[in-house]
């Protein structure tokens, strides 16, 4: 059948891999999962500064380098977070995070709300990398399932905190070897090396929480090459946006009707962002796999391995008795065929 140079060329634009993860994704509805992870998010996301603050509180209070630290750690990773310093455009006042009391009602509050939030949002979050790869929802029991979610959310945070403590001691060496080449801090060049080695940290941890994410959270089998490599790309991805989400969120809020609640809805429209990259990153490791013949259900997986040995090993005796004499094969036949003795 003759085909016209459109249908060619639409032809070899679906063939391209990235169109591929990109309608694989819109085709398990990756947009509306995005939206309600990042829904959630933001509550949890919230929640969990407070109560946070309100245990690492009086530690931060006594070290201003760990607490401006951790408040670039944050404002990196979610810009337009905190308010500090001379930025003015923060969702959250410092001073007032920094006096969170977890003892009162509001800290109890905020306790409650984080635990049912934040268990909400990793327990949305693995359905959603699984619908992307198309397995099933996981049969593991309820109470279990929520409280590997509480374990794996408290030691995101205790990630988060030592992820600032690094940032501090590569920002204090870079500083300290700077000053002892006689190089100025403020330079042009210092800012941008003391930038290069914060961003280098929050990519590291965003590969690792990716990882995390694909392998331990969601509990699906995929290759270390792919896993690794995947991540890193969707870490990557997620650099770009934080990059540029200042930007981003500034022509976002510009509306006039939104100018009460712009910070609000910015940090929506950012997590929104986040949270479609983390899908497709997804997604796209997904249509490797599918590409390899892999299945990322372990239960499946394993099957499918055993069937493979199991002909494997068929295939071996199968040649090991062709390569037999031909009286061997005849005499086995001869034998196989007689009745056995009880």
């Amino acid at each position: 059948m003759p085909t016209t140079p459109l249908d060619r060329f639409f032809g070899w634009l679906f063939e391209l891999f990235p169109v591929r993860v990109f309608l694989a994704f819109g085709s398990k509805n990756g947009f509306v999962l995005a939206a309600g992870l990042a829904y959630q998010a933001l509550f949890a996301l919230f929640a969990a500064l407070w109560s946070g603050f309100s245990v690492a509180g009086l530690a931060l209070s006594g070290s201003p380098e760990l607490r401006d630290s951790l408040f670039d750690v944050i404002n990196t990773s979610v810009p337009g977070l905190i308010k500090s310093g001379n930025d003015a455009t923060g969702a959250i006042d410092a001073t007032k995070l920094l006096h969170a009391g977890i003892f009162g009602f509001t800290g109890a509050v905020a306790v409650v709300v984080l635990v049912f939030t934040a268990v909400g949002f990793l327990g949305s979050a693995r359905g959603s990398v699984r619908a992307i790869f198309g397995v099933p929802q996981s049969t593991e029991d309820f109470f279990v399932r929520k409280g590997k979610d509480l374990v794996l959310g408290l030691l995101f945070g205790v990630a988060v905190l030592l992820s600032s403590v690094l940032s501090l001691i590569s920002t204090s060496s870079v500083r300290f070897l700077l000053g002892l080449l006689g190089a100025d801090v403020s330079t042009f060049g210092g800012t941008i090396l003391l930038r290069g080695v914060g961003l280098v940290i929050v990519f590291a941890f965003d590969t690792v929480v990716l990882m995390g994410l694909f392998k331990v959270l969601s509990g699906l089998f995929i290759p270390r090459r792919r896993l690794v490599a995947g991540s890193l790309l969707g870490a990557a991805a997620l650099g770009v946006l934080k990059a540029v989400g200042g930007v981003l969120l500034g022509h976002a809020t510009t509306n006039p009707l939104l100018a009460s609640f712009a910070v609000i809805v910015g940090l929506l429209i950012f997590l929104n962002l986040v949270c479609q990259v983390l899908l497709l990153t997804a997604s796209w490791i997904a249509v490797q796999m599918a590409a390899d013949g892999v299945l990322a259900d372990p239960v499946a997986e394993r099957a499918r391995l055993a069937k493979l040995e199991a002909e494997r090993q068929a295939l071996i005796r199968s040649r090991a008795l062709r390569a037999q004499p031909r009286w061997v094969r005849a005499a086995s036949k001869l034998r196989a065929r007689l009745p056995r003795r009880r």
